[in-house]
């Protein structure tokens, strides 16, 4: 090939099919993936993190999944970092890059190219310490900061800000090379998909893996903050009833949904389109370069 493989990226909300989407297109046109997800870097967290099942992974090479322990801090300059040297690997064989995934900050550190501060810094978190809910919060929106799970806890705001600490440099816009597709659906659509990947959850070894992760790492560290293992959590204490689990899992995903919707529809260059249109649109970038 002579010209470099372009970069296709896949994201949207949860449970949107952008993963399934991605690893058919993949197969097809001799590509791999990168998933570009805040929780499958979690080695162990494999059901409750919806990751891709060892046959997937078998049929596709996947990058960035099982990176660090669940204890373990993971941040969006360390996914960068990972992201960025996939891409050339990638690209050297040949083979076409996919980013997918609907963790908003780590395809923008990609994408637009960030520039991440220092790891750790004192005055910074003295002064973070210093403020109040209602200023960290806004501290959130001023700097495009996702809101972390849990923002009615200090510690959880103020890590967050820590960890997605990003200097003013960045690209305003993808490189040529580039292309980023939303994966557009209906409201009643996305809620019947989540209602569906729960029933599947649930009907799982969820408790199994739930009980393995507490007995590994404890029950206090970022991995278990997820949607789902506090609720199975309380479900095993008997705070709740599988089904009272099971709706609470599906109306926070279908809140982790509109929490990455609002992130990702800042960009104008995201293109939003339907499964089967964003099918055809990218095959047709790939059939370009291969003619190219």
């Amino acid at each position: 090939m002579a010209t470099v493989a372009p970069l296709i990226v896949v994201t949207g909300p949860t449970a949107s099919g952008k993963t399934t989407l991605a690893l058919e297109l993949a197969e097809k046109w001799g590509g791999e993936i990168i998933c570009a997800d805040s929780r499958t870097v979690y080695k162990g967290m494999d059901l409750g993190t919806a990751k891709p099942s060892r046959g997937e992974q078998k049929k596709v090479c996947h990058w960035a999944l099982d990176m660090v322990e669940p204890g373990e801090r993971f941040t969006a300059a360390d996914f960068q970092r990972i992201a960025n040297h996939a891409i050339m690997d990638i690209r050297s064989r040949n083979k076409v890059p996919f980013l997918v995934g609907g963790t908003g900050l780590y395809i923008d550190a990609v994408v637009l190219n960030f520039v991440f501060g220092p790891d750790v810094d004192i005055d910074k978190r003295n002064k973070l310490e210093s403020l109040t809910m209602e200023q960290l919060i806004s501290l959130h929106t001023k700097q495009q900061i996702d809101l972390p799970e849990n923002d009615k806890n200090r510690r959880h705001l103020i890590r967050n800000i820590e960890k997605y600490n990003i200097s003013t440099s960045r690209n305003s816009t993808p490189d040529d090379t580039t292309f980023v597709f939303g994966i557009q659906t209906e409201k009643e659509v996305l809620r019947e998909r989540i209602q569906v990947r729960a029933n599947e959850i649930f009907a799982g070894k969820i408790v199994q893996e739930t009980q393995q992760l507490i007995a590994n790492y404890g029950k206090d560290n970022e991995g278990m903050t997820g949607n789902i293992y506090p609720l199975i959590l309380r479900m095993m204490k008997g705070e709740l009833s599988e089904e009272e689990a099971k709706e609470q899992f599906i109306t926070k995903d279908w809140q982790l949904a509109k929490r990455q919707l609002t992130w990702l529809r800042r960009h104008d260059f995201v293109q939003w389109l339907a499964l089967g249109d964003a099918r055809s649109a990218i095959e047709a970038i790939l059939q370009k370069h291969r003619d190219a």
